[in-house]
């Protein structure tokens, strides 16, 4: 089993989000704004989108609840994935939610998603009957990120070269004053600044649309959600991007399971950057490989390029004739 603790949360091994508060298990749950009030639509929904495994009625001597599972086939995104959730209904007003899937447990292990969610379900089932909760009409929210600056440029220039003041950083200079000129709003993010943890590959991320961890990459998703144009600008490091770099395109992981589970499309342009020392178009194969699948892993459309090799000869970028050009006019045809 895994955990992660922040503050004043903590994800564990059975998806519960708990927010600084004790005992009852009812505190122990994962609670969504954006589903009060829903009743009966929210059974019609997920009738549509889910199949509804268990259905229960559980009364109380001061009210009634609903207990009911569900399962989501999302093997159009990865073959065999089954997404299970587990509600608790009060009336209009949906006041728990667990979810887990099939490919948080490894092979190896000797539990499995269904036999998990049908535990909670008497686990939650037992604990109404002896303990029911109060319904509140207070939710925490956990959105597309939930920690980091608020950011919601049009132009989001990912920086992936550990060098503040190397070629890298000056192409994201001129695309950022590309995009200013045109009238759009640009930020350039410096990754190697940042706390980002790697991707553990735990797959919560299918059960929320968010990550486990509550580090600095949410800020990055909030703003990759936001931008209609992202630009990576990077160095080749042994044939592809430097490890800091990789790190966000994995854990943009969770940026992928909220459109899954959401099923939006956000018809985002994309653009590669990028900067070789040796001499030769073959340095950027891996590159340009890397940065497409991320790209459309999360639904940006590549929409240009501009490659720059025999760095470790020339030095300094701003030697080339024209380059600069090329990347302005680069960022004008995309904004």
């Amino acid at each position: 089993m895994r955990s992660h603790t922040g503050t004043g949360e903590v994800w564990n091994h059975s998806k519960e989000y708990v927010q600084d508060v004790p005992g009852n298990i009812f505190h122990s749950i994962f609670r969504d704004k954006g589903n009060k009030g829903r009743g009966d639509d929210c059974l019609q929904m997920m009738a549509g989108e889910d199949a509804i495994l268990k259905r229960k009625e559980i009364k109380t001597p001061d009210r009634t609840f609903l207990l009911l599972l569900t399962e989501r086939n999302l093997g159009a995104q990865y073959p065999g994935m089954i997404l299970y959730s587990l509600r608790i209904l009060s009336g209009d007003a949906e006041i728990a939610l667990f979810r887990t899937n099939t490919y948080e447990y490894p092979p190896s292990s000797p539990i499995h998603a269904l036999g998990v969610v049908q535990a909670k379900a008497d686990e939650w089932e037992r604990e109404l009957l002896s303990n029911p909760p109060e319904c509140k009409t207070s939710y925490e929210s956990r959105g597309i990120g939930t920690s980091g600056e608020a950011r919601t440029p049009d132009v989001l220039i990912l920086q992936g070269s550990p060098r503040p003041a190397g070629n890298c950083s000056v192409m994201a200079g001129w695309a950022r004053d590309a995009a200013a000129h045109a009238g759009k709003t640009a930020e350039v993010i410096y990754l190697d600044d940042l706390m980002i943890r790697a991707c553990i590959g735990c797959y919560q991320c299918y059960n929320t649309g968010t990550c486990i961890f509550g580090d600095d990459m949410a800020g990055i998703i909030r703003a990759l959600s936001a931008a209609r144009v992202v630009i990576v600008c990077t160095p080749v490091y042994t044939n592809t991007v430097p490890g800091s770099l990789k790190v966000v395109f994995d854990r943009c992981q969770a940026y992928h399971a909220h459109q899954v589970l959401n099923g939006h499309s956000p018809g985002k342009k994309g653009l590669l950057f990028s900067v070789a020392g040796r001499k030769g178009g073959e340095n950027f194969s891996c590159i340009t490989k890397v940065v497409d699948a991320f790209m459309e892993n999360i639904q940006i459309r590549p929409s240009g390029r501009v490659l720059i090799d025999d760095l470790d000869r020339t030095g300094d970028i701003r030697n080339f004739p024209g380059i600069e050009l090329q990347i302005r006019n680069a960022v004008e045809r995309v904004v």
